[in-house]
């Protein structure tokens, strides 16, 4: 099996580890991972602030980059519905503007080859113990995107549970929105600074030493605050945790 890795701009200009952490975790599961050199940003900041139209060279764009492969796995549950949920949207609002079918065509054969990373592993492969070793104390925040907008349940507390080492502790209030919401974070910045020292406070309640979450934005709102905060915690990416093991602990 191969599957091309959407890194997603996020991660490929500040969380570069966390890509690479998805290819060496899916590579010791046996999937070949293609990079399309092509990809770039999904264009969920254009969306969510309103500029539809600039959004649709960027659908185009992923949908090319993207082309023929089967799978389509990233590490972002924001960037997986944005995919996912918005682009077929996009799509349909151009043809019903007259603009002919090309988006909408390319937007649904695209959605359904993307998974989100926990998705991936458990639907696709079916596995939730990926012989990974993290010998911490590990709290789990879902972001919003994928609790609420992908539905991913209990996917990646199944795979953490299932490290070895890993003591999961529960987050209090763990549905709760942690305030970053992509543009809403720069345009009610006190009202997001409040919902993410309510998050870091319930998490650091938990004595957990990481704060874990599948959606590196939402980690960098939070990880901010912690440092902010002068909190031993500090934020990781599920993947990460997934890709160490005994014989390549992570650094």
């Amino acid at each position: 099996m191969r599957a091309a890795l959407f890194v997603t701009c996020v991660n490929d200009a500040f969380y570069p580890r966390t890509g690479i952490a998805v290819v060496r975790l899916l590579e010791r599961l046996g999937v070949g991972v293609d990079f399309p050199a092509a990809q770039s940003c999904c264009g969920q900041p254009q969306y969510n602030t309103g500029y539809r139209y600039e959004t649709e060279p960027l659908v185009r764009r992923t949908a090319r980059a993207f082309a023929g492969h089967e799978y389509v796995v990233t590490p972002s549950g924001s960037c997986a519905a944005m995919i996912r949920e918005h682009y077929p949207r996009i799509g349909r609002k151009a043809a019903a503007e007259g603009r002919g079918g090309e988006l909408a065509e390319a937007a649904a054969a695209l959605a359904p080859r993307v998974y989100e990373l926990t998705e991936f592993l458990v639907d696709v492969l079916g596995v939730t113990d990926v012989g990974a070793y993290f010998p911490h104390t590990v709290t789990y925040h879902p972001s919003c995107h994928g609790l609420r907008g992908l539905g991913l349940g209990d996917r990646p507390r199944r795979l953490l549970a299932a490290v070895k080492g890993l003591d999961l502790v529960e987050l209090p209030g763990a549905e709760e929105c942690c305030g970053f919401g992509g543009t809403f974070a720069v345009k009610n910045p006190d009202v997001s600074t409040a919902m993410g020292s309510d998050k870091i406070t319930a998490a650091a309640g938990t004595g957990a030493q990481v704060l874990c979450g599948a959606d590196n934005s939402c980690l960098a709102h939070l990880d901010g605050l912690l440092r902010r905060a002068d909190s031993p915690m500090r934020a990781l990416h599920l993947a990460e945790i997934l890709a160490a093991t005994e014989e390549e602990p992570l650094p």
